[in-house]
């Protein structure tokens, strides 16, 4: 909602209460929200205040509603306001007044690009996404988490909130060993095609031009060499080589990460140490057959974890505990999003959060859910273990950044997606981020037909009281959702909301240009839907914009 909106709800809201209070007194006090009608014909807004009424009334809710209408229909102040305000199977709805909002859209034209944002809250979030393993290229499971993560780091700058994004690559565990042994046996096959490459390794063609490079640098050197000797080089080579190439990736895909956090670099600097030192300084840790042990079943997990190996080495959760322990120092809030894979550790990272000394709320977790690829009705295949392996790359390719980005956030993200390759391809409003483009590009049009003085002038502030028509209020309405959709998106870790809101923008100003004649006879009419569509082409680009789409002005 805009603030002129917000303001007249307010309005309605406290005459609402006087009513209640005045009807039934001794009762509760009653929180008034609001929400979209079930039916657009219901009205603008809607509020269930009533259900929570029925019981002190000892009576319907729809009775409840229908009186506490009758008592606030009188009110001159709302009379101005609403247009219509009436009861409907328990729900109190109201219409604004057209004059409503003709003056939301002049304070959109106003505000211009700065439309809905919030001014700085001194709120740091750590956000964490895209997070891969150092062993091959990216694939699309990343470049989901990459698009959800950036369009919620998007939304909440939008909010005010202060976003440090972060990517953690994991290369202190054993699948760096295993890199090292698969490009070695690559470089191997250079000198001897028959040599066996190891069975846990990665079969990916990709390990080829890294095993070339060293081949090209040092021969056949490390033909004769022990494994104590050259797996630490093909290890840390393999492992460089795949994060820069991860790194341009990302930068290719228009995401941008403020830390690139290395966990072997965490060991080293004695974070993970440190962590694990603050559990056994709190008594959250015990050990068991020469292994310490963290009392997650203390805090809710369904079995406690171990940290610290009998051997010595730490395990991945213990490093998880250095780098979030780090994290919520020095942020007020700490979210990860995580592949499919990771259900179970949610709880647990909620767990550690609270063994550390925090809330536990603090600490969230998104699981973005798997991708089937399909083109038209045929399966693409993939499997990393045959090295049959789509990479994120490969994608944007095919079909671009824009659509993959939007793509990537069309279902919610705890919803499986299909990704349509052909669909996304297509130039047709079939294809959703084509249809919303479409929109803004449409827009511009408007625009260059327009004569120069006519859209100066609206940029200006034309008056807006022909806006009547059901289309142009239809339109004023949705592009005036923009500051509490977005604020909705960023409460409820819900960028999929954006992709669909930016399709009911473009859906409501394509009915508007069919049933309205923007560039009308006359002047003021014709000023005014210059104004709507000047509205309506900011608030496009600035949905785009957070997905990471680009607004085109042509198409």
């Amino acid at each position: 909602m805009s603030r002129i909106t917000t303001d007249a709800l307010s309005i309605f809201s406290r005459a609402l209460r006087d009513a209640i209070a005045a009807r039934y007194p001794g009762a509760p006090e009653t929180e008034v929200a609001f929400e979209a009608p079930r039916r657009p014909e219901f009205g603008d807004v809607a509020t269930n205040a009533a259900f929570s009424l029925a019981k002190v009334a000892r009576a319907a809710p729809q009775q409840v509603a229908a009186a506490l209408v009758a008592d606030v229909q009188g009110i001159p102040k709302l009379a101005e306001l609403f247009a219509d305000i009436s009861a409907t199977a328990g729900f109190i709805n109201l219409r604004f007044q057209p004059e409503i909002w003709q003056a939301a859209l002049a304070q959109i034209i106003r505000d211009g690009a700065a439309f809905g944002q919030q001014p700085p809250n001194n709120i740091r979030i750590s956000l964490e996404f895209g997070s891969a393993n150092p062993t091959g290229p990216l694939v699309v499971v990343q470049g989901r988490t990459c698009s959800i993560g950036a369009t919620l780091a998007n939304a909440m700058k939008f909010c005010g909130y202060d976003v440090f994004t972060e990517w953690i690559i994991n290369d202190a565990g054993g699948q760096l060993d295993t890199l090292g042994r698969s490009v070695y046996a690559r470089y191997r096959q250079i000198y001897d095609p028959k040599f066996p490459f190891p069975e846990e390794g990665y079969p990916g063609e990709y390990l080829e031009p890294i095993a070339r490079s060293i081949a090209d640098a040092d021969g056949e050197r490390w033909v004769y060499e022990e494994e104590s000797a050259w797996l630490p080089l093909f290890s840390q080579v393999g492992r460089d080589t795949l994060v820069e190439q991860q790194r341009r990736t990302v930068e290719r895909f228009g995401v941008h990460f403020d830390l690139w956090q290395s966990e072997k670099e965490l060991q080293d600097a004695g974070s993970v140490q440190a962590g694990l030192q603050r559990l056994v300084d709190d008594g959250v840790t015990y050990e068991a057959d020469g292994a310490i042990y963290f009392r997650a079943t203390q805090f809710g997990d369904d079995k406690d974890r171990v940290l610290v190996r009998s051997d010595g080495r730490p395990t991945y959760f213990c490093t998880d505990v250095a780098y979030h322990y780090a994290k919520l120092q020095r942020s007020e809030r700490v979210i990860d999003i995580l592949g499919p894979d990771h259900h179970g550790y949610i709880g647990r990272l909620k767990g550690l959060a609270e063994a550390l000394g925090y809330d536990r709320d603090r600490l969230d977790a998104l699981i973005a859910q798997q991708i089937t690829l399909m083109r038209g009705q045929e399966q693409v295949s993939m499997s990393k273990r045959a090295g049959h392996i789509v990479t994120l790359d490969d994608i944007i390719d095919e079909v671009g950044v824009d659509a993959a980005r939007f793509f990537f956030v069309l279902p919610a993200p705890e919803s499986p997606l299909t990704f349509d390759l052909q669909l996304a391809k297509e130039q047709s409003n079939e294809n959703p981020v084509y249809y919303v483009q479409y929109g803004h590009a449409r827009i511009a049009s408007v625009f260059k037909n327009a004569d120069a003085a006519d859209v100066e002038a609206a940029h200006a502030g034309a008056p807006l009281e022909s806006l009547r028509h059901p289309a142009e209020l239809a339109l004023i309405r949705r592009i005036a959702e923009l500051p509490s959709l977005v604020t909705n998106v960023v409460q409820r870790l819900a960028p999929h909301r954006l992709t669909r809101y930016a399709r009911d923008v473009a859906s409501d100003f394509h009915q508007f240009y069919t049933e309205c004649k923007i560039l009308a006879p006359d002047r003021g009419e014709r000023l005014a839907r210059l104004s709507l569509c000047i509205a309506t082409q900011a608030v496009l680009a600035r949905v785009l914009g957070m997905v990471g789409v680009s607004a085109p002005e042509t198409m």
